[in-house]
C-alpha cells in the first residue's frame, strides 16, 4: 500500500473519543472491507448479547449469576432498585472508611495514623489493584501499598519483613469473595501470625473485602475486625477492579476512585454503540478476530510505552486468557479457543524481543499503548530541541513502522496522559472488547471451569499429602516410593507421591529420603521420630 493510501486508511479507521481524548488506531491491521462485511452479522448478534448482559441476563450459568460489573460505574443501569442501592451504599462505605483512615479517626493504638497497607489477594483480587497502584502512584501516597499475591512463604516474608518496623501502623486488607481461597487465606494467616509474634492485636488492623456470609466475613465478625466491605456475587474476579476489590486499596492509597469510575462510565457509553466503526471496543474485537482467524491463532503482544503502565499486560493476561480460553463453545462443541497475552513495556523490550517480532515467526499481533504527555514539570532537552520523551515517541513510531514493513499487524491505543479517568476508561475498553469478542467466537466469557479444575487438583494433592504423612507415622521401616503410593491408595500417582515427599524432605518436615536422588524409583522414605 502506498503512502497516500496508508494515510487515508489511517484516517478511515481512526477512532477518537472526544471527552476522554483516547484514540484507537487499527489501520495497521491488514483486513479488507470484504472481511468487515462478513463479520457484520456476528457483530449485530454481539451487540444484542451485550445489551442483554447489562440488562441482567444470567451470563454465568455455572453459578446462576448475572454479570454486572458495568453497573458499578453507573448504578442507574442496575436491573433492580435493591442492586442500585447496594452499589451506591458500598461506594459510600469505601469512601467513608478511607477518609476516616486518612484523617486518623480510624487509627492504630500506637500512632496518630496508619502508614502502610498490605493488600492480600490473588488473581482478579490482586492483578487489577497492583496495575492501578503502579499506574497512578504518587511520590507521597496517603498510605504505602504492598501486595501479597501468592502462597510463596519467601514472598510473604519479603513483604512482611519490609514493613516489620511499621507493622504496628499497618492495615491488612484481605480480599476474597468466598473467604476460602487457599492462597489468600494463607496470606492472611501468615500476616496474623506475624502480628501475634510482635504482640499486636491483629483485628485492630484487619479489613475484609468479601462476599456477604462468606467464611472471611464470619471471621471478621467473630474477631471484631475494623471493617467488612462487600464484594457482590455478580462481579467476577477479572472484572472486579472497579468494585470494592480495587477501590478499597486505591482509595486508601489516595487515588481518586470517582474519577476512575467516571472514565469507565464514559468508555462504557462509547462501547455500547451498535456501530462497528464508531465503537472502539468493537474495533479491537474485529482486529483480534482477524489476527487469529477467529481461532486465537496469533498471540496478543502488549507494549505500553510508559513505565507506569508496565503491569497492564499482566492485568490483561487474566482478563483475556481466563475469559476466552475455553475448551467448549456455547453449543458444547470442542473448540479450544483463547488468545495468549504477553508483553512488558517499551522501549525496554525493543532490546528484548522486537528482533523476533520483526523477523521471526509471525505468530502474533501487537498493541502499542501510547501516552501523549511525557511528564509533569520542567522539560529537559537531552539534545538541542530533543527530549527523552521525544525518543520514547520515536521508538514507538519507528517500531510500528518497522513491523509494518515486515507485514506484522499492530493496533495503537493512545491516551492523552495517565490519570485515574484514563485508567478507568482503559479498563472499561478492554472489558467490553473481551465481551464482544467472546460473542464473535461463541464462548462464555464469564465462567472459568479450567480454573476450578486446577483448584480441585490442588486440594486433592494436599489431602494426599496428609494421608502420606499419616502412613509414615504408622510405619516403622522405610518404604519404597511405589509401596507408599499403594498404601496411600494412589498407585497411579507415584510421581505425585514422590514430589510430595521430596518437598517435605527439602523443607525439613521430618521426612527423610534414602537412596540416589537421580533414581527416584530406588528411594526409600521414612519419617523421623
Amino acid at each position: 500500500m502506498d503512502a497516500a493510501a496508508l494515510w487515508q486508511r489511517y484516517q478511515d479507521w481512526l477512532y477518537y473519543h472526544e471527552q476522554l481524548g483516547i484514540y484507537v488506531d487499527i489501520s495497521r491491521m491488514s483486513f479488507d472491507d470484504a472481511f468487515v462485511e462478513r463479520l457484520e452479522p456476528k457483530f449485530i448478534k454481539a451487540f444484542k448479547e451485550m445489551d442483554a448482559l447489562e440488562a441482567g441476563a444470567i451470563a454465568n450459568p455455572d453459578e446462576n449469576r448475572m454479570v454486572g460489573h458495568y453497573w458499578l460505574r453507573d448504578s442507574n443501569l442496575a436491573p433492580t432498585p435493591e442492586l442500585k442501592k447496594e452499589i451506591v451504599t458500598t461506594l459510600e462505605k469505601i469512601e467513608a472508611f478511607a477518609a476516616d483512615v486518612h484523617a486518623g479517626r480510624i487509627k492504630p493504638d500506637t500512632a496518630p495514623r496508619f502508614t502502610d497497607v498490605i493488600s492480600i489477594g490473588i488473581g482478579g483480587s490482586s492483578l487489577g489493584p497492583q496495575f492501578v497502584s503502579q499506574a497512578l502512584a504518587v511520590l507521597h501516597p496517603a498510605l504505602e501499598l504492598h501486595f501479597i499475591d501468592n502462597t510463596d512463604p519467601a514472598g510473604m516474608d519479603y513483604i512482611l519483613d519490609r514493613v516489620q518496623d511499621r507493622l504496628d501502623t499497618t492495615l491488612v486488607v484481605t480480599i476474597s469473595k468466598s473467604g476460602g481461597t487457599p492462597e489468600t487465606r494463607n496470606g492472611m494467616l501468615e500476616a496474623k501470625n506475624r502480628f501475634k509474634n510482635l504482640g499486636l492485636d491483629f483485628p485492630k488492623h484487619a479489613v475484609a473485602v468479601t462476599g456477604y456470609g462468606s467464611k472471611l466475613a464470619q471471621t471478621a465478625e467473630d474477631e471484631g475486625w475494623l471493617a467488612m466491605l462487600p464484594m457482590h456475587d455478580w462481579v467476577g474476579g477479572r472484572t472486579s477492579e472497579l468494585s470494592a476489590v480495587g477501590l478499597v486499596p486505591a482509595s486508601l492509597q489516595g487515588i481518586a476512585i470517582r474519577e476512575m469510575l467516571a472514565g469507565a462510565k464514559a468508555m462504557d457509553e462509547a462501547t455500547r454503540i451498535h456501530d462497528l466503526k464508531t465503537n472502539p471496543a468493537a474495533l479491537l474485537a474485529l482486529s483480534w478476530y482477524f489476527a487469529g482467524e477467529g481461532a486465537g491463532k496469533k498471540d496478543m503482544v502488549i507494549l505500553p510505552y510508559k513505565d507506569s503502565l508496565m503491569l497492564f499486560s499482566r492485568y490483561l493476561q487474566q482478563l483475556v486468557m481466563e475469559s476466552l480460553g475455553k475448551e467448549k463453545d456455547l453449543d458444547d462443541k470442542i473448540v479450544h479457543q483463547g488468545i495468549a497475552v504477553y508483553g512488558n513495556k517499551g522501549s525496554t523490550d525493543q532490546h528484548a524481543y522486537v528482533q523476533e517480532l520483526r523477523e521471526g515467526i509471525p505468530n502474533f499481533f501487537l498493541t502499542f499503548i501510547e501516552v501523549l504527555k511525557d511528564r509533569d514539570g520542567t522539560r529537559f532537552e537531552v539534545e538541542p530541541g530533543v527530549t527523552s520523551g521525544d525518543y520514547l515517541s520515536g521508538f514507538l513510531l519507528g517500531t510500528r513502522e518497522a513491523l509494518y514493513e515486515k507485514r506484522r499487524d499492530s493496533i495503537t491505543v493512545t491516551l492523552p496522559e495517565v490519570t485515574p479517568k484514563q485508567v478507568g476508561a482503559l479498563i472499561a475498553l478492554y472489558e467490553r472488547a473481551v465481551g464482544l469478542y467472546a460473542s464473535l467466537i461463541n464462548v462464555n466469557a464469564y465462567h472459568q471451569p479450567g480454573v476450578e479444575a486446577g483448584k480441585k487438583a490442588a486440594t486433592d494433592t494436599i489431602a494426599l499429602q496428609n494421608k502420606i504423612v499419616q502412613i509414615l507415622r504408622n510405619t516403622l521401616t522405610p518404604l519404597p516410593i511405589t509401596s507408599l503410593a499403594e498404601k496411600a491408595e494412589a498407585p497411579d500417582k507415584v510421581e505425585t507421591v514422590y514430589k510430595i515427599v521430596r518437598h517435605l524432605a527439602a523443607n525439613k518436615r521430618g521426612v527423610e529420603l534414602y537412596g540416589n536422588p537421580a533414581e527416584p524409583g530406588s528411594l526409600q522414605v521414612t519419617l523421623k521420630g
